[in-house]
């Protein structure tokens, strides 16, 4: 179970924190456990800080804070705070990345599964398209992803593997794998009934919980020697 540690503490000396956690950083290479940190300043009161801290597991967590390094900086850090840090361990019980969710709902649910009604459910009616499988560079409109989609459907039928899913901030990036029978003209190439695999990445930018902009990155060339047109 994946285990958050929250570090409450107040200071004048913040760049002097700041330093610190670079020091501790650089010397805890190969040794830490922390998969994550995040540093945070009280908007309402300057001096009021807040760190978050995740772990794989509470094991590893207390793994992390028995290495020599933490300990040291973390009394160095108690001299630059004005009292004691307080600690909140969790157990986290529930996490959700909403714009993850809206991605594999995409190639799951209107890719593969043809629900091309919610498109503008997760597309933004002002989306920016880049595609290496269009003429132009660049197209604007979420009617875009229905055409694209429709011809899609139409050429193939079509299954989605997300082998790997990366979010940081509002981008996300996505690994998959197409597999899809050739049962319709494709590129003017008529239906093959050929059995084709490419593999992608497709990057989403989420701007109020919605698409806004795609980059496409495809195997173009593999799938039309699968279906003999090279």
């Amino acid at each position: 179970m994946k285990f958050v540690q929250i570090i409450d503490y107040k200071t004048d000396r913040f760049d002097g924190v700041n330093a610190l956690m670079d020091q501790w950083v650089e010397k805890t290479k190969g040794k830490r456990t922390t998969s994550h940190l995040m540093m945070g300043k009280d908007r309402a009161e300057g001096s009021h800080y807040v760190e978050i801290v995740e772990f794989p597991s509470y094991e590893e967590a207390m793994q992390n804070s028995k290495l020599p390094e933490t300990d040291r900086i973390f009394q160095e850090m108690v001299a630059l705070c004005d009292g004691m840090p307080t600690f909140t361990d969790l157990d986290v019980v529930r996490e959700e990345q909403l714009n993850a969710a809206t991605a594999r709902r995409f190639f799951h649910e209107i890719a593969a599964g043809g629900n091309l009604d919610a498109i503008e459910e997760v597309f933004a009616e002002d989306y920016i398209d880049h595609d290496i499988a269009n003429e132009e560079d660049t197209e604007v409109g979420s009617d875009i992803i229905r055409r694209d989609l429709t011809m899609w459907r139409n050429a193939f039928d079509i299954t989605f593997e997300l082998d790997r899913q990366i979010t940081e901030g509002d981008d996300v990036v996505l690994l998959w794998t197409f597999n899809g029978r050739h049962k319709g003209e494709f590129q003017g190439i008529p239906a093959t009934g050929e059995q084709c695999t490419i593999t992608g990445t497709t990057v989403f930018r989420f701007e109020g919980g919605k698409i806004k902009e795609g980059w496409w990155h495809f195997d173009l060339m593999k799938l039309m020697r699968q279906l003999g047109a090279m």
